[in-house]
């Protein structure tokens, strides 16, 4: 196991949009040491060609969740449900990095703070106000809101099938 796996239970999956709909496979972020790792990753997951729009889900336990948006040649982009996921593990910090925040190492305890590109789900039919508020819902789990967005974005059978 790569020193980038935290320690608690990770699923990945990520999700390819065709004419049919959603495509799935489940993806090994085990080996993930920077995060071009993570698009070379979810290509090889999914055999792409290069210009689809596919979605990586991950979700780590019960302490966060990540999505990245990939399409063609242009940079991916992040939204993570707790923009702190950095100080936790290896793979949180590849999220933050690909997000583009930096977690407060001064004040750890912050509480859930989203962080990325709340807009990157908005085109598909997520707004991002609704994507900051299912990420801070209370009690909510990371696999819970997950579930919630993939039924939103009409992926969710692949998602349940992946499980």
């Amino acid at each position: 196991m790569s020193s980038r796996q935290p320690a608690g239970s990770v699923f990945s999956a990520a999700f390819v949009r065709t004419e049919d709909g959603w495509n799935g496979a489940e993806v090994d972020l085990g080996a993930a040491e920077i995060s071009d790792d993570l698009g070379d990753a979810v290509q090889e997951s999914l055999g792409l060609n290069g210009d689809e729009l596919a979605l990586l889900c991950v979700e780590v336990e019960d302490e966060w969740f990540a999505i990245v948006r990939y399409e063609g040649d242009r940079e991916p982009r992040a939204f993570l449900s707790d923009a702190q996921a950095g100080l936790t593990d290896g793979l949180g910090e590849l999220f933050t990095e690909l997000a583009g925040v930096a977690p407060d190492k001064e004040t750890p305890d912050l509480g859930v703070r989203p962080a990325g590109d709340f807009e990157l789900l908005s085109d598909l039919g997520l707004s991002p106000e609704e994507l900051v508020e299912l990420s801070m819902e209370e009690g909510a789990l990371p696999a819970d809101t997950l579930s919630v967005i993939a039924e939103r974005l009409a992926f969710a059978d692949e998602l349940d099938r992946l499980r």
